[in-house]
């Protein structure tokens, strides 16, 4: 089977196109046949050995994907051969197949294609971790979206309208805030153009419910100025590079709180309560709540070249690989 190899840390260029023979089929195992892979942003980090979590060379990226299952280990119950799947793999996902245990699986719900399958739950598990558990966002609050046409972002967007709360959507150009409207943003700030917290004090006088912040860098704190009493301030992830400093006095003078949203971790160490909010998932997908954008698509051989358009914020929504 063919798989873009990592074989040294480095930028995506140096990823590495190769055939190896496919793994054996274990105990609890799958191996599934992938028809997509989704491109997130912990592929950037883990082809450079800066992410949690640092695979045995070589390895591939990709950290979710959707296919078929083609095989099924002893002890495996619930899947058979043919179901279409949603696989949460953590890495190995830019590849033709993929062996893994079968709790890493869900079902591909009924008209949700493999793209939209490859582009789902990453982003729309954390950001639905993010509002609900981390920052128990209630109905009638004001939400704010960083990076708000992104993958995250734009789950965000959609997420925070299905939870009935007000969302503030901030982005880099007036086509990206165009795309969070389309899926649901009630007010937009361009804080390319305009300063992020005076449009702030016109939109939300007594400041937003919550910050939603996958982008970090100079924003983080403009957004954290602008919080309300008792706010809830997401660290999400810092797409823009540098990781803020913050003044945590802020915190104090705000009453609010700063809340880390490790999803990965989460479903490790709550799986119980993941595979409730990957089933509310499904559910406002089948309600017509929530769709993936799959804005573009990539074969396999220029996986780098999705990771590298990724990096540089070239895309809105989703960039998948296709096998």
């Amino acid at each position: 089977m063919k798989i873009l190899q990592c074989k040294a840390y480095g930028p995506p260029e140096s990823l590495v196109l190769e055939e190896v023979a496919p793994a054996p089929v274990g105990r609890g195992e799958v191996r599934v046949r992938l028809h997509a892979a989704g491109v997130n942003f912990p592929d950037v980090l883990i082809i450079q050995g800066k992410y949690q979590f640092k695979p045995e060379m070589p390895f591939a990226p990709g950290g979710e994907a959707a296919g078929e299952i083609t095989e099924v280990g002893d002890r495996v119950t619930g899947y058979k051969v043919g179901d279409k799947v949603i696989v949460m793999t953590g890495w190995g996902a830019f590849a033709e197949e993929i062996v893994v245990g079968a709790d890493r699986l869900a079902p591909l719900p009924p008209g949700m294609s493999y793209e939209e399958g490859a582009a789902f739950l990453m982003t729309y598990a954390t950001s639905h971790h993010a509002l609900k558990q981390r920052a128990r966002l209630q109905p009638g609050e004001t939400l704010l979206v960083l990076g708000a046409a992104g993958g995250v972002g734009l789950a965000a967007v959609e997420l925070g309208k299905a939870m009935g709360a007000r969302v503030i959507a901030a982005a880099s150009t007036p086509e990206k805030l165009a795309l969070a409207k389309e899926h649901g943003a009630d007010e937009g700030i361009n804080y390319a153009a305009e300063s992020l917290r005076d449009r702030l004090r016109e939109l939300a006088p007594n400041g937003v419910d919550v910050v939603y912040d996958p982008v970090g860098g100079e924003l983080s704190e403009q957004a954290l100025r602008s919080i309300a009493w008792k706010g809830r301030f997401l660290v999400v992830g810092f797409a823009a590079g540098p990781i803020p400093s913050i003044p945590l006095n802020l915190a104090l003078l705000k009453g609010c709180e700063i809340v880390g949203v490790f999803w990965g971790a989460f479903t490790v160490r709550e799986p119980d309560l993941h595979r409730e909010n990957v089933a509310e998932l499904i559910e406002l997908f089948q309600a017509g709540k929530i769709r993936p954008l799959v804005s573009k698509t990539y074969p396999l051989a220029e996986g780098g070249r999705a990771i590298r358009d990724m990096m540089e914020r070239r895309v809105t929504g989703k960039v998948v690989v296709t096998m």
